[in-house]
């Protein structure tokens, strides 16, 4: 069973995007490649389609977006329920984003057969929002601090959400399988040493591979949360819990 997990840029042609690629196998999740560095919507979706037997996909990105201005529902749901711990969203509408990367990848991905959480196609799309995500995966107080502030400061959170993620090798309902290849992205000694671009570019490997963790456990049927609708923007939120 092949997912992804998609870090998207918000200005896909400027700005580089990272896609997470694992095989689940029953409970354990294995991370197979990471596609780095991929620039357009359009590489994006090369690199998905180079997946063999892809099931499905999370991508950290408003995928539908319907509202002229303001916020979907689905950002302004996650505001009240997150808000209070530092995880709102940012702020999507066709004013802003008239020509949206996000809305061309997943309308590709529709023609191509993944539908909105799943609906009756047996490959399947969600959006994801790392930050509650994170905090619902591991019983976080608030969100986890790794892409804002000084240097040290995104150094330490960025080694902190590594850690994290190759906890979930011992966790009861998904463990994550690193290979030896990839591990140097985990590694804190090695998060110590970046800075400037090196330094975001492996808060994006880890944010896509948040993502990836993401699209496993909704294959797994793991107890969720859906924020808003496919119809108007929604995004899913996943916990460790019992499948449903």
């Amino acid at each position: 069973m092949k997912v992804a997990g998609v870090d998207l840029a918000w200005q896909s042609e400027r700005n580089p995007t990272a896609v997470a690629a694992g095989s689940l196998r029953g409970r354990n999740l294995k991370i197979d490649s990471i596609y780095e560095q991929l620039y357009s919507a359009n590489a994006v979706l090369e690199a998905l389609t180079d997946i063999p037997q892809l099931r499905g996909v999370a991508i950290d990105a408003p995928l539908i977006i319907r509202n002229q201005t303001g916020q979907r529902d689905c950002e302004s749901a996650i505001g009240r329920e997150y808000g209070s711990r530092h995880a709102s969203c940012h702020t999507s509408n066709l004013a802003k984003f008239p020509n949206s990367d996000a809305v061309m990848l997943s309308e590709h991905l529709v023609a191509k057969g993944f539908a909105h959480l799943g609906s009756t196609s047996r490959c399947w799309q969600i959006e994801c929002y790392p930050h509650p995500a994170l905090i619902e995966l591991f019983n976080l107080p608030t969100r986890l601090p790794y892409k804002r502030g000084r240097v040290g400061e995104k150094r330490s959170g960025q080694a902190t959400l590594a850690q994290l993620l190759s906890g979930l090798t011992g966790a009861e309902h998904l463990t994550l399988e690193v290979p030896e290849k990839l591990k140097n992205y985990f590694n804190p000694e090695q998060i110590a040493q970046l800075k400037g671009k090196a330094l975001k570019h492996n808060e994006d490997v880890l944010d896509s591979v948040v993502c990836l963790v993401v699209a496993a456990c909704y294959q797994l049927g793991v107890r969720d949360r859906v924020f808003g609708s496919p119809s108007q923007g929604y995004i899913y939120v996943p916990s460790l819990g019992q499948p449903n």
